[in-house]
């Protein structure tokens, strides 16, 4: 592969895993907010309004900015049915097609997405909610996460046609498989 797709998927993979590792620890945010929630309905205590839909965002943010570095680590979920019987070559074709679909689609979600968070910034919205916060945050974070998913949906294809091609990116042949 030339060098100028070498270093795009050397630079994406470490953006994304430098947000995938922040993210993670968005769970134990999410944990201490839920957490102060039920401590907040004591007596003693005025219950939180805002507890639940701050876990729902902290939630969203996790999801969607972790999402770029699942689909890196290769932690999705797959189904395995004839997959796991090809040859990497064949899986390489396979998962190129797919990711050219996933490309398309992250495409559209992006669309939706800045059309979405462009609305919530300049009209103000709010939530329904008795707490209302301003939805523009949460939106923006969720098309910065497509984003990052986008770029890394382009970097897998890349891999993905290296590999249909039987060779690495960095130009290398792929090893021979050994029968199981």
């Amino acid at each position: 592969m030339p060098r100028a797709i070498r270093l795009y998927v050397k630079y994406v993979d470490a953006v994304n895993r430098i947000v995938g590792r922040f993210a993670l620890y968005l769970i134990f945010a999410m944990i201490a907010v839920l957490f102060w929630s039920a401590i907040s309905r004591l007596p003693w205590f005025q219950p939180s309004l805002w507890t639940l839909e701050m876990a729902q965002f902290l939630m969203a943010a996790y999801y969607l900015l972790g999402g770029a570095y699942s689909m890196q680590e290769d932690y999705h979920v797959r189904m395995d049915l004839l997959y796991g019987m090809w040859s990497r070559k064949r899986k390489g074709f396979a998962d190129s097609i797919t990711a050219f679909c996933l490309v398309f689609y992250l495409i559209l979600l992006i669309y939706g997405g800045i059309s979405s968070a462009e609305y919530a910034i300049v009209y103000g919205e709010t939530s329904y909610s008795s707490w209302s916060p301003y939805m523009w945050p949460i939106k923006v974070v969720m098309t910065f996460g497509i984003v990052l998913m986008l770029l890394q949906a382009v970097a897998i294809f890349f891999r993905d046609l290296a590999a249909a091609r039987g060779m690495t990116l960095e130009g290398e042949k792929l090893p021979e498989e050994t029968p199981a």
